[in-house]
């Protein structure tokens, strides 16, 4: 199926980690007394906000599309909370036991542990039946800023006809098998039941203030366009409707999922309100200004005219990985400034090079060990120096010669001059 917010200063806590410390393994207790499996992925930095990701009906968490979305969302500064309903995916449970009122419950019982352990949701985002639950979660949920739904109904009982052949078979015998995707569910009296007691649950507007984007391919076959267009009708602005065009009900395909992700990230950062936000960008008072953010102990604003980018370390040493290491924009002056220089050659000799590619690498060795190194440098006391080793992939129609007066050049580029030479830094206080 588908109190305020109190940021936390540190990644919240996990029953188990990945390898990476932006990956979350989550357990918490589900409302019918089930362990429930959920993971929460972090944006490299400090988040701007958190959402809640609710799947579709019989799905579950690890669906693509749901990861696409937490992937995109994470490179947007928001962290993303999903988790498995009770009896699907790897959470414990019966499915047989559940209804559209247990999966309400979940979501609720998700929202308390994120309000607890890292920061309530400004976002949700619901696929199919789980955008219904999160329609009719978000009234009552005051830290709920904005909502997205993707192919959802508007009515939770529009699910019926997945298993129409089966329904006088679950009225008589209190319960049937159906399949659903190719996977058999058992399906209760007491399900029916209950969608029908939540029936128009999803079409009754959201509350005051809450912005609502509705996601929806007019060729789905498993939950009809107009199921959207009540859906937005009923809502009242901030409101938005996309049609993803030629998209299936489970967005297999790679670029629709891309396409509804981008969208929803971009959409939401005009609602969602910044819970870490970083110390404003520098002013380009000279060529080049570098300040910090506010974030952590190594990121910081880079400016390079009307450029901005970020600097970072990696986790491993503390950083969030948000952006480029020092020696990485290093490597990236030498590879940018050889690949225009040999560029500008070949075209003034008429060399037919299509495509130059440069790999570099940095590391530091024993001067003893530098094959390159003179031997004034050697008579040191045999300590390290850096050394930064470039590997050039030529693409064209090219002659030995011409490979060979290209590596020639290659050290000729004005990058490569400076990191050889002698150079002198001056600090000044401002």
């Amino acid at each position: 199926m588908n109190a305020s917010p109190t940021p936390s200063p540190s990644p919240p806590p996990a029953s188990s980690l990945t390898d990476s410390s932006r990956y979350h393994q989550v357990t918490f207790r589900g409302s019918l007394g089930a362990d429930l499996a959920a993971r929460l992925d972090m944006p490299a930095g400090p988040p701007r906000a958190y959402a809640l990701f609710a799947h579709c009906f019989t799905c579950g968490m690890d669906l693509f599309a749901a990861s696409r979305i937490a992937a995109e969302l994470n490179r947007h500064r928001i962290a993303v909370f999903r988790f498995d309903f009770t009896g699907l995916g790897h959470s414990d449970g019966e499915f047989a036991n559940t209804d559209f009122s247990s999966n309400l419950d979940d979501l609720s019982l998700a929202v308390d542990w994120m309000a607890e352990h890292a920061s309530a949701p400004q976002l949700l985002i619901g696929h199919s039946l789980g955008g219904a639950a999160v329609l009719l979660a978000a009234r009552h949920l005051p830290s709920v800023r904005a909502v997205a739904t993707i192919g959802a109904p508007a009515d939770p009982g529009h699910i019926r006809h997945l298993f129409t052949d089966k329904l006088v078979d679950i009225e008589a015998a209190g319960q049937a098998e159906v399949s659903i995707g190719g996977r058999p569910f058992t399906i209760s009296k007491d399900f029916l039941a209950d969608l029908e007691a939540n029936q128009q649950a999803a079409d009754r507007g959201l509350a005051e203030g809450q912005a609502l984007l509705v996601l929806h391919s007019p060729d789905d076959t498993v939950v009809a366009h107009d199921q959207a267009e009540t859906i937005f009708a009923a809502a009242d602005q901030p409101k938005a409707m996309v049609a993803v065009d030629g998209a299936g009900h489970l967005l297999p395909r790679h670029a629709d999922s891309v396409f509804v992700a981008e969208t929803i990230a971009h959409w939401a950062e005009r609602y969602v309100e910044d819970e870490n936000p970083p110390s404003a960008v520098p002013d380009p008072t000279a060529p080049v200004v570098v300040a910090e953010t506010g974030q952590g102990i190594f990121l910081n604003h880079v400016v390079v005219g009307h450029h901005q980018l970020l600097a970072d370390e990696p986790e491993s040493v503390g950083g969030f990985d948000a952006g480029p290491a020092p020696y990485d924009f290093l490597a990236a002056a030498l590879g940018t400034c050889t690949s225009m220089t040999l560029r500008l050659y070949a075209n003034r000799k008429g060399i037919p090079l299509e495509r130059v590619t440069v790999e570099v690498t940095h590391g530091r060795i024993h001067i003893d060990d530098c094959q390159h190194c003179d031997e004034d440098m050697k008579t040191g006391q045999g300590g390290k120096i850096d050394r930064l080793t470039r590997t050039l992939r030529l693409d064209g129609d090219l002659s030995e010669e011409d490979r060979a007066n290209l590596l020639r050049i290659a050290d000729r580029c004005p990058v490569h001059r400076s990191l050889e030479a002698e150079s002198h830094i001056v600090t000044t206080l401002a």
